[in-house]
Formats: structure tokens, sequence, C-alpha cells
């Protein structure tokens, strides 16, 4: 059961681990560690437990924050299926989304990827008949790389020792692929321009258009994505709700409300945290998914800091894209507002491409939307009617920079004046002229909408400036070695989507690799054997 902080519940003073944040990457490493019998501890600062898998409720609502789709889990055999089930004993279940998971709308024109490799490239191939063998290299590309995959962050759980031996043989087929953009790949494939933006339109998904992004992150998110999506069934809160038990049986804790200060270190080796009210908590282990710019910046002492020169790290990554969300109630089920399961990308008419309207966009505000991205949750979960019969929900997601909002950093979250409100307002209006484009039959049916800035994201997950995605996926960013697992403090570790990649399913393999350092065992082989 997961219990608040502010409530004093009975804890032990010793845990095998404890975990700052209870994001994916935490929630994954939680789950794991308990499974090998070990007590842990996960401290939330908020309210809900999740990080980007939350959800919250408003006016009769409920909205989820971060999981739009995942990948993989309709396959029986596919590691994220094994994983998921087993950390939550296999109670968390998926509802497939259909044949078509996601819509590239260009202007007036619209491409539909469908799931099965065959299918994906058999509509594709409808769409640009001139471009099939760009096409088949285009695939082959994207195995190509996913296949290198695995050894390149197998390598980040290796013993530091083992490593220096054979860790650049292990990253080398790898970085043949992430130190290339993706325009850069695509562009040897074929000069079709509009297939390159269509091939690229789910970028969103990881946050940088196709020049500036790596092309391994793009290839393992459409890798991903190639069986079809799917959505947790009574929403993306029943993944923290099965985790929960795993932990609690092997006497372990999620605690809201309870924000850690500093991680406690002696002797170059962390043995607790301390708590923002004082009070201490110690492990023989302490791991950190609050992201590496929050942890190396916030939560450790200035001399180890210095000692280590993490802040110096910092300066080769940059954060990632900045983000709002217009979260939409509508009254009518999803089956009378005939909402799709299908999310929809859409972008500007015209020539530019994805690059051209981001910058477009970045030096002047009322340029068109470089990116709206629309999913329909209630659509996609089969018991959402169960839970809000005669109601259905929408959210709309766009680039929003940071320094929109900038003035009203260090502002309270909901008290932040009525400037504040009439420039949400302002995005929340073009959000909403998207989706009557799209869908037009809707106007009249918006009962509730709420948008939330780079400052809500920052305020709910500490990332600094409302960051969605931790740091870029760069080229250079796949190069910086010290994005793993183990720290140079003894006992510290470092979990989430920066170690590995963006989004719940780069997370959930950070936890992973975190919980095998830990453990000293090979996780995804004995996950394998157990559930087999």
């Amino acid at each position: 059961m997961i219990q608040s902080y502010k409530r004093k519940p009975k804890l032990s003073n010793q845990y095998d681990a404890i975990i700052i944040g209870s994001g994916m990457g935490s929630l994954t490493t939680a789950a794991l560690l308990a499974k090998d019998g070990k007590k842990v501890l996960v401290l939330e600062r908020h309210y809900t437990a999740g990080g980007f898998t939350h959800v919250f409720k408003r006016k009769g609502y409920e909205w989820d924050v971060g999981i739009h789709y995942i990948g993989e889990v309709q396959r029986p055999n596919s590691i994220t299926k094994l994983l998921f089930d087993y950390i939550t004993n296999g109670n968390l279940k998926w509802a497939d989304m259909g044949e078509v998971y996601d819509r590239i709308i260009i202007g007036e024109k619209a491409y539909d990827f469908v799931k099965d490799i065959k299918n994906f490239k058999q509509k594709l191939y409808e769409y640009f008949p001139e471009d099939k063998k760009a096409i088949d290299e285009y695939i082959n590309m994207v195995f190509a790389s996913t296949k290198a995959t695995s050894r390149f962050f197998v390598e980040k759980a290796m013993p530091p020792f083992l490593s220096k031996l054979v860790g650049n043989i292990m990253r080398k087929p790898f970085l043949r692929f992430s130190d290339r953009t993706t325009y850069e790949v695509l562009s040897t494939l074929t000069k079709n321009q509009e297939l390159i933006k269509v091939l690229t339109g789910q970028y969103g998904d990881y946050g940088l258009p196709p020049k500036k992004s790596s092309f391994s992150m793009h290839a393992s998110l459409v890798r991903h994505y190639l069986s079809g999506g799917s959505f947790p069934i009574g929403g993306s809160s029943q993944i923290v709700e099965t985790i929960d038990p795993v932990l609690e049986k092997a006497g372990g804790t999620i605690l809201i409300n309870a924000e850690v200060e500093k991680v406690i270190i002696e002797k170059n080796r962390a043995i607790g945290v301390q708590m923002s009210d004082g009070k201490l908590f110690y492990a023989k282990n302490i791991i950190s998914g609050a992201g590496i710019m929050t942890t190396y910046k916030k939560l450790l002492p200035e001399a180890v800091k210095n000692r280590y020169k993490l802040e110096e790290q910092l300066k080769n990554v940059q954060r990632s894209v900045a983000h709002s969300c217009l979260y939409i109630g509508l009254n009518g089920t999803p089956e009378e507002l005939k909402l799709p399961k299908t999310n929809l990308w859409i972008y500007p008419e015209g020539t530019d491409d994805h690059d051209t309207s981001v910058e477009k966009f970045l030096k002047d505000n009322n340029a068109p939307l470089p990116v709206v991205y629309i999913s329909f949750p209630s659509a996609k979960d089969p018991d959402w009617s169960n839970r809000y019969p005669g109601k259905s929900t929408i959210d709309i997601i766009t680039l929003e920079p940071f320094g929109n909002y900038a003035k009203w950093d260090g502002s309270r979250w909901m008290k932040r004046g009525e400037e504040y409100e009439k420039r949400k307002e302002k995005t929340a209006q073009r959000l909403l002229k998207e989706l009557y484009k799209q869908l037009p039959h809707l106007k009249g049916s918006v009962e509730y909408y709420e948008l939330s800035s780079p400052l809500t994201t920052q305020h709910f997950v500490n990332y600094e400036q409302g960051e969605i995605y931790g740091i870029d996926h760069t080229p250079e960013r796949f190069r910086q070695k010290f994005l793993r697992p183990r720290t140079p403090i003894k006992n510290f570790y470092l979990t989430g989507q920066d170690i590995v990649t963006a989004g719940v399913a780069g997370a959930l393999f950070a936890g992973v690799l975190t919980a095998s350092v830990i453990t000293k065992k090979n996780i995804v082989k004995k996950v394998k054997q157990q559930i087999s």
C-alpha cells in the first residue's frame, strides 16, 4: 500500500535500497530488487507516485500524463512483455490499439503506420511507389541499428575492469549508427523529402527533429512500434498499482509526499538520504531515478560534485525539449464521439522539413506549430467506460519552449496569476483549433480542458526546465560513458531514461541495468527462465 510520508507511517531504520523518485526506471529497479529478496524504500516528492506514468483527476475525469502507447507488449515472447509481466506478477494487462497505431498528417495528406513489418512496408509502397528500394533499405537499417543496441547497453552494466577490456568492442557496432543523425542516414537512402518527413513523423516521441537526433534513437523507437501499439487496461496508474504489492511482499514501501534533500555520503560511500524535514533513512544502496541533471546538481554534496567534476560531465549533454499538454474532458462515450484509437501526428503544410518548422517556431511562436500530437486514451482503454461512464478524454501535446514561461519560474503551482493563465489559454486555443480541424464533430462536446506548461512538468517531475525526455538524444549523448548505472561514489547508482533512452520502455530497461549491477545477476536471463 502506497503511504504518505506526511502521515508518519511506521518505517524501518535500515533498508537494502533506497530509491529517489518513482518513475518507470525507479519502479522497475525496485521491483527487480524486491524479487531478489531486497527490502526497498521508494521516495516520491509528490502526492502521487509513478513519475510520467502517473494519472491525475479533475472535474470527474482522469488523464494519463506520460503514457500514450507502448510497443512490443502484444508479442508474447518480447523481452518488454516478459519484463512487464515479471515486475507486476502478470497483473498488468494491455489493450491492442488495432491495425493503425500512428497517423502522420502533413497539411491535407495522411499516412498510416500499420502494425506488422510486412504490412508497414506495403502501406509505404502504396504511398511512395517509386521508393520501394529506399523503404526496404530503411527497414534493414532500423533492424541493423537495433541489433547493435543490446551489447551497447549491456556494456553499461559491466564491472569497470571488464568494461576497460571489452567495452570499446561492444560499443563500436552501435556507435556506427548512433554517431550519425537521422536525417544524415535517411538522405543517403532517398532524396524524397516527403518520404523522409513521413518516416520521421514520430520524432516527437523522443523530442528531437531529424537533423539533430541520433539515428539509433530513431531506429529503436520505430522498431519498438512495428508490432503495433498498446495501452494499459485501467489506465497507466495500473503500473504502480501492480508493482506496489511486489515491493510490499519483500517488506518494501512506496512513500509519497517524501522529498529527499540530499544523499548522505561518508568516506565516498552513499549510506542514506536526508529528507526535507531533516529525517534520515539509511540503506546499503542508494539509487537516484530523479534524472542525472537533478541528481548531480541538487542531490549531492558540493565536495563530492567537485571531487569527481560531475557538473563538468553535464556540459556534454543538453536538456531535452519542453512541452505543453492540453488535457480535454468531453461529454459522451468514446464510441458516441467516434474517437479513434490511432494517434495523430500533425505537421504544417508546405515544403519545410521538420527541423526548419521547429526553427521558425522557436524564432516566432506565432509561426505554425511544428508538431501537434493527439492521443485518445479513453478510446484505447477498454475499462474506461466502467470507471467513467458517459465521458471521454483527449490529450494534445506540442513543443513549448521553457523560455515562454521563464518569468513565472519560482512561482507556486496553481497560483501563478492571471497573466500566466492567459499565456496558457493562447496555446490551449491553438491546440483546440487543431483538434477541431481533424475532428470537427467534437465542437460542443468539450466540457473541460486544462493546459500543463513546462512549469507544470518542472513542478511534478523536478526537471529544472520542464524537459520531457531528460537529456537530448543527439549523437554526442551516446558517446558519454558516464551515462550508466554506476557512479564514482560507492553504493550510489543511477536509473531512468537518462542512462538508456527516452520513454517508458527505455526507463524499463534502465531499471534492468541498475538492478543487474546491484545484484550482480543477469536479470534478463533470470526473467526469461522464470516466465518460461
